[in-house]
């Protein structure tokens, strides 16, 4: 059965939330474990609403921590597809940090998500295919078969 393509704008996702105490170390930094945990569930909300399925996270590749976040910041993780296969994607999370005293905006990290659509019983469901729009999502989703190919190899 074929599906329809769907473009990655349909199930883009941007979520926002305050660094409180508990989420940061004694230095005020942000754990890197809270920060994948809010990318985490950004892939995960873009792959659902691509799929309209429950979803899991596969794997993780080339998870990049460039600034510390701060307790007070806004964080801000933005999700887009970058890839589907039949049952997979690939998801990229960007995330920003505003310091709400300064209004200034730091890119602090991003990362590749790959996730799999599963059916009611736990099973690998087939997907939309991700219609391209541009140059650029045409350059990502090679970048993003190049990235699998390479994950497999490594595997092997």
């Amino acid at each position: 059965m074929a599906l329809e393509a769907k473009p990655s704008s349909v199930s883009a996702v941007t979520m926002a939330q305050i660094v409180l105490p508990f989420q940061a170390n004694v230095a005020g930094n942000m754990h890197g474990g809270e920060v994948m945990k809010l990318m985490d569930s950004a892939a995960g909300v873009a792959a659902a609403r691509h799929c309209l399925s429950n979803v899991v996270t596969a794997s993780v590749t080339q998870l990049s921590f460039i600034e510390p976040i701060f307790v007070g910041d806004l964080v801000i993780c933005s999700a887009e597809l970058t890839y589907t296969g039949r049952t997979s994607l690939e998801v990229y999370v960007n995330v920003k940090a505003e310091d709400l005293e300064k209004g200034t905006i730091r890119n602090v990290s991003d990362g590749y998500f790959f996730m799999v659509s599963l059916d009611r019983n736990g099973r690998p469901k087939q997907i939309p295919p991700l219609m391209v729009e541009g140059e650029a999502q045409q350059r990502q989703l090679e970048a993003a078969k190049l990235r699998i190919e390479q994950a497999k190899q490594a595997k092997a």
